[in-house]
């Protein structure tokens, strides 16, 4: 979840609300559409275990890590990197990625350490979540598959490592969309304690500070994730195969020490690995981002997240920011893959 957070306008979503009728994928009208309620659409059916989303996933050596990633569209196109977030996995992508192949682009959503079938070179490597090495991670995967520039975008810890990747690594990043804006925190900013109702919402990371917290997301990581997506995406109506499709990816043998990890990370409970400590320093300064972005926000999203006036000035290049509504949360590309697309598009002809 992100990081910088409007307390004034941020509020608790109750498990009551997950019995709200939601409105999700393929909005009405143009991939700039800033306005206008989503059509509800069924979930596809998929059977568990298995990848019907995309063809045959692919594997490669980059970094630290043996990358599980899926790739759409000609591999001669221009290139897209979509980074998922927690708790979720690459078919938040599912839809996005069809639409931008057939714009003829190569799309490539890879799955991020500790999930799905990305695995570490490595038994003595720490799994370490902390956000520059995640970021690392995604560069790495460029240099490994050969791409110089890509446009890049997520949400979530996605968007987290998008914006460092903008940040740290310009000269690899063509565009950027992401989603809540930007996410770069640091461990100083996060030691200041935030008022009640703000820390309310951060239940789970308390949560999982405690071993309590991380034995109790091992034992229940599937009940865990759901009652996730339905407190951060409340009027998303998403179905039983849906969120199995994506739980799998949960069973990756790392998952819960790089979750566990990213949390306590934050909080200056565990910590990282010197290899990443100038990049840490660069990123506590709260660094600019050049690069041209399109940041987008759903209207029912019930994570932690700021106010779009809070981040502005953090983008110096050219730079959009769209509202998406019709009850879409924070999974947005999930449940808004149009309006997701339609950014990536967009901001590469900025």
């Amino acid at each position: 979840m992100t990081d910088e957070v409007n307390h004034q306008r941020r509020r608790f979503i109750g498990a009551a609300a997950v019995t709200v009728a939601a409105a999700r994928l393929g909005l009405k009208g143009s991939a700039r559409a800033q306005s206008g309620p989503t059509g509800p659409a069924a979930s596809p059916s998929v059977k568990r275990w298995t990848n019907t989303s995309f063809g045959p996933l692919k594997q490669i050596e980059a970094g630290l890590l043996n990358v599980g990633y899926a790739e759409a569209g000609p591999a001669d196109g221009p290139p897209v990197v979509l980074l998922h977030g927690w708790p979720y996995d690459i078919h938040s992508y599912a839809e996005v990625a069809p639409l931008l192949a057939a714009k003829g682009y190569r799309v490539v959503i890879p799955y991020l350490r500790g999930y799905g079938t990305t695995r570490f070179l490595s038994d003595e490597t720490l799994r370490n979540g902390q956000q520059s090495a995640l970021a690392a991670d995604a560069v790495a995967l460029l240099d490994a598959l050969k791409v110089e520039k890509a446009v890049v975008g997520g949400y979530d810890w996605g968007a987290r490592t998008a914006n460092i990747m903008a940040a740290l690594w310009p000269e690899r990043c063509k565009a950027l969309v992401s989603v809540s804006g930007y996410l770069i925190g640091s461990r100083e900013a996060n030691r200041m304690p935030l008022p009640p109702k703000a820390e309310l919402e951060w239940w789970y990371q308390f949560y999982f500070a405690t071993e309590r917290g991380r034995a109790g997301y091992e034992k229940y990581r599937r009940d865990f994730n759901r009652l996730i997506w339905q407190l951060a995406s409340p009027k998303w109506n998403f179905d039983d195969a849906t969120f199995e499709r994506s739980a799998a990816s949960f069973d990756n043998p790392d998952h819960v020490a790089v979750v566990i990890h990213n949390y306590r990370w934050r909080l200056g409970l565990a910590e990282g690995e010197p290899r990443y400590d100038e990049f840490e320093k660069r990123l506590a300064a709260a660094p600019v981002i050049n690069v041209p972005t399109v940041t987008l926000e759903g209207d029912a999203n019930g994570a932690p997240h700021p106010e779009a006036g809070a981040y502005a000035k953090k983008f110096s290049g050219k730079y959009e920011h769209r509202v998406v509504k019709g009850g879409v949360g924070h999974n947005l590309p999930q449940e808004a893959p149009r309006e997701f697309a339609g950014a990536v598009i967009d901001v590469d002809g900025f």
